[in-house]
């Protein structure tokens, strides 16, 4: 296997805010020492509730929030700590983003035109033939006609505009591309196409996709490997197929179990207690803990770490350990 392109070491992201009842200022970890790699040409999703930090951690990736601790390097270049802004500004053009919402990410009194164009007239260097013909290019290239240059985004669906944020994305070649939830706002049928054509440029340009999303059927459909974030920590992660055929955590067990399925029937499963919270900075035990279970006192005193647990999967639970076999047994017959 070749060398990441991305390689995230320890990432955390704590934020300060003021607690009213206990009359001040709490640090609370909205990424917790998130680590992964992701090679050229590959899908990585990244998958959990809202609130669990994808979105923070997406954005860490591509330098737009500064991580509190861990490293990002994209590329073989470091773009956080101190030398993070000179190294970031050597790859930017070769990592963009897509947004989860793309009404919000085009600017309504600007044609599609100069919305794809954007980073193309940032970065310069293109006469006034190529950037039209990078336009049109772009369009053609994401399923749309060359005469949508001059519309503007109100005129266009949901789904057309997600295609034109991507177009956008596109526009300077990039190598990796996060996308946000990029799907969440659109319809089932327009989904599926819009993964379609990102599985397309992917197999067309040799992207890269950190692809954040909460749900597990859309991950599927387009991740090689899913990692599954709780409380601002991965859980688990591992290949697409382990995952989705030997779920190992509780959490993911949980997920996977509220995936409803066409043609068949069964019990409706149990919903987890409560909801996915930020965790204090120094809180120690198991993130899941007060939700989970099976859990147990070792829980509620020590956070476990990812571990080994065959091949390419790795899971950060206690159940795992030789001592909680009966534990885990039990983890697998009822859910």
């Amino acid at each position: 296997m070749t060398s990441p392109i991305v390689q995230v070491r320890d990432l955390t992201k704590t934020f300060r805010i003021k607690s009213r009842s206990k009359g001040h200022e709490l640090q609370l970890r909205a990424v917790d020492e998130v680590s992964f790699d992701i090679f050229e040409g590959e899908t990585l999703g990244l998958v959990g509730e809202s609130g669990s930090g994808k979105s923070t951690t997406g954005r860490m990736l591509i330098g737009s929030i500064p991580a509190t601790n861990g490293s990002v390097a994209l590329f073989g270049k470091v773009i956080t700590g101190p030398d993070g802004k000179a190294n970031l500004e050597t790859v930017r053009r070769r990592v963009q983003f897509v947004f989860q919402d793309p009404m919000g990410s085009l600017n309504p009194r600007m044609t599609i035109g100069d919305s794809i164009a954007e980073p193309i007239d940032i970065a310069g260097g293109f006469s006034r033939k190529d950037r039209s013909d990078r336009i049109a290019e772009l369009l053609e290239t994401t399923g749309l006609p060359r005469s949508s240059a001059t519309r503007y985004p109100h005129e266009f669906s949901g789904g057309q505009r997600q295609r034109i944020v991507i177009a956008r994305s596109l526009a300077l070649q990039p190598e990796f591309v996060v996308c946000d939830e990029p799907v969440s706002a659109l319809d089932v049928s327009m989904q599926a196409q819009i993964v379609n054509l990102l599985r397309d440029l992917q197999d067309r340009f040799g992207l890269s996709y950190l692809f954040v999303a909460h749900d597990l059927a859309v991950v599927r459909s387009i991740s090689h490997r899913v990692a599954v974030l709780y409380s601002g920590g991965i859980v688990e992660i591992a290949t697409r197929a382990d995952l989705y055929s030997n779920p190992q955590h509780p959490y993911t067990r949980a997920l996977l179990a509220a995936v409803p399925r066409m043609g068949v029937k069964r019990e409706r499963p149990k919903s987890l207690a409560g909801e996915v919270s930020t965790i204090p900075a120094d809180v120690n035990g198991c993130r899941f803990a007060p939700r989970c279970p099976f859990v147990m006192e070792i829980c509620r005193q020590m956070r476990p770490q990812l571990q080994n647990s065959g091949g390419t999967h790795h899971v950060a639970c206690h159940l795992m350990s030789a001592s909680a076999g009966g534990v885990a047994d039990a983890m697998t017959a009822s859910i």
